[in-house]
């Protein structure tokens, strides 16, 4: 009898370990082999959600300009979620938001701004804005972020 409540138990957590893992949001994170941020922003990611995939690359500026990432928005890594971009320190609650609009190529959080998600300092943020590239090449805001 013992034997068969645990085998009943362990097949429950397998069974909701898979089903959580099946929950989570695939996407691909590409960055320099040296940013520690970006690994921070990584964590923030994993921690709510989704199941990152990453990638070093050579030559980021490179990468950027083959995904469509325009300069005025760069920052210091890229990511690709179902085809769209999202560029820099993005909070995870916008990169989920990316999957509900049709009208945006992409995402950014332009510069590295104290505050965001890895990019966390003692209590010091910057107040930022995540921006939205729309499929005509136009800007618009996404999300206003306060300095705290």
């Amino acid at each position: 009898m013992r034997n068969h409540l645990r085998l009943t138990a362990l097949g429950v957590l397998l069974f909701s370990s898979l089903a959580q893992a099946a929950d989570l949001i695939p996407i691909e994170v590409h960055r320099d082999a040296n940013c520690g941020c970006c690994k921070k922003w990584v964590s923030h990611l994993e921690a709510n959600g989704f199941k990152v995939e990453d990638h070093v690359e050579s030559d980021m500026s490179a990468f950027k300009q083959q995904h469509g990432v325009p300069p005025r928005l760069a920052s210091c890594h890229t990511a690709i979620l179902n085809g769209k971009f999202v560029e820099g320190h993005v909070p995870a609650e916008q990169v989920r938001a990316l999957s509900q609009r049709d009208d945006l190529l992409g995402v950014a959080a332009p510069g590295m701004p104290m505050g965001s998600p890895g990019m966390e300092m003692d209590g010091m943020s910057d107040a930022y804005q995540v921006i939205g590239l729309k499929r005509d090449g136009t800007d618009v805001v996404v999300a206003d972020y306060p300095a705290h």
